[in-house]
């Protein structure tokens, strides 16, 4: 491991860490040498994330719980704290789901999509800030979408929280800096175990993602892995407030107009 990249000595908290991003953020986090709390609503997911990890000969403790649940906020910052001996870094993750688009929207699950997007990634980094100001280096990094730079139909409320994250990532960096840095990164088309479900479903929506790459390819968990270490790491110690994308590179033109190389 690079001198740079290395989280050695860190803890980090990720939020929605049973499986898919989350789990490859996680991953790729204690293989850099962070000790990992993993958390989610299904304790058999995260039971197994840890376990791994431990295995691996990482550091990493399960603790379930329903991040929508502000009540239950305290406690998963306390049990980190206490079991893992401090908190550098917290991963927003949590918060996947399709949503319908205008016309079937009804506002209780445009809410229900900010409360858990924005109100309680809000929530969550502030309980974690006053432990996140005793370590240097400490970071906050949000997981954003496409969704919340791009327009396309469908899908309303939970780009419209995304949005909301994206630009309060930026207004986090403002006040938190010098001291804790926050920035976020962009996935694009990932292969996770919600994505390959919609493929079984519609098989022709594969070819779809990947020709909507540069790469031409779909994204593992591990890719957002990858970028979640630099932003967590010294190497990015001159970085926050940006909004990193990991998506293959954006492809722009409407219809192929020339052949790949």
């Amino acid at each position: 491991m690079t001198v740079g990249l290395s989280l050695e000595g860190k803890v980090a908290l990720v939020t929605g860490s049973g499986r898919g991003i989350g789990a490859g953020i996680a991953r790729k986090f204690a293989e850099a040498g962070a000790a990992v709390a993993v958390t989610a609503r299904t304790t058999s997911e995260i039971d197994g994330i840890a376990a791994e990890i431990r295995a691996s000969g990482g550091r990493a403790v399960a603790i379930a719980a329903d991040i929508a649940d502000a009540e239950q906020l305290p406690g998963l910052v306390d049990r980190t704290v206490s079991e893992l001996g401090g908190l550098d870094v917290v991963v927003n993750n949590a918060g996947g789901g399709m949503s319908p688009s205008f016309v079937d929207t009804r506002y209780e699950l445009l809410e229900k999509h900010f409360h858990l997007i924005v109100s309680m990634s809000f929530e969550l980094s502030r309980l974690a800030l006053p432990h996140l100001l005793e370590r240097p280096g400490a970071s906050i990094i949000n997981i954003l979408s496409p969704g919340a730079y791009r327009a396309p139909r469908g899908n309303l409320s939970y780009y419209v929280a995304k949005a909301a994250l994206a630009h309060m990532t930026k207004l986090m960096a403002a006040d938190l800096g010098p001291k804790v840095r926050v920035n976020a990164i962009i996935p694009g088309p990932i292969e996770t175990p919600a994505l390959t479900k919609v493929f079984e479903e519609r098989p022709e929506i594969r070819d779809v993602a990947k020709n909507s790459t540069r790469m031409r390819r779909l994204g593992s968990p591990e890719d957002i892995g990858l970028g979640a270490v630099y932003l967590a790491s010294s190497a990015a110690s001159f970085i926050t407030g940006a909004l990193m994308p990991i998506h293959g590179g954006d492809v722009e033109e409407m219809r192929p107009i020339s052949p790949d190389l």
